[in-house]
């Protein structure tokens, strides 16, 4: 099988829910959300938007927010302890206009800062929680507040910083996931 940088970051890169509190160097996450633009968009719009918080009482205040969304309006049951970006020392919001490539657009850029932070010794995990929540009244005040466009949908999130536990394995591929059309 071939080789090459990309493709063992491609290979190895694995999500991290335990993060130490360390704080990133400012040229690293840079490095990282500059990766996230340089994602390929739906006809070069380039519409969407990344949101970089790193203060802690900021995400502490988000994931309250959240978390008091997904008990209300989902019906979800959890614990007073429950972080939806595991304590990361940074979350990137991926937002983007709601259009037919808006989602996939941040999806791209979202797996770029996977793939950039892994080269670069960062561990990473993709959060959802947000997407789910970003319209509910208090949340939506609270991302405006934070500089996420009005008009915008959350597509995803990528919590960054140090690996703070074992490093963790990677589940089998299953089988029958690509077929060649001859």
């Amino acid at each position: 099988m071939k080789t090459n940088p990309v493709l063992d970051a491609i290979r190895n890169r694995r999500s991290v829910r335990t993060y130490d509190s360390r704080p990133l160097p400012a040229d690293v996450l840079a490095t990282i959300v500059e990766a996230g633009t340089l994602a390929p968009t739906g006809m070069n719009a380039q519409t969407f938007h990344f949101t970089v918080i790193q203060d802690a009482e900021k995400l502490h205040e988000l994931n309250r927010l959240i978390r008091t969304a997904l008990i209300r309006y989902e019906g979800r049951q959890l614990n007073e302890d429950y972080c939806c970006y595991y304590d990361a020392p940074v979350l990137v919001i991926a937002s983007n206009e709601p259009t037919r490539t808006g989602g996939m657009d941040c999806a791209c850029a979202l797996q770029n800062m996977f793939l950039a932070a892994y080269s670069l010794g960062i561990a990473s995990c993709w959060i959802n929680q947000l997407s789910y929540t970003c319209d509910a009244p208090e949340v939506r005040a609270y991302l405006k507040r934070l500089g996420v466009p009005t008009v915008h949908k959350v597509y995803g999130c990528a919590a960054l910083g140090y690996n703070g536990g074992k490093e963790p394995t990677a589940h089998p591929r299953k089988e029958g996931l690509v077929s060649y059309a001859e």
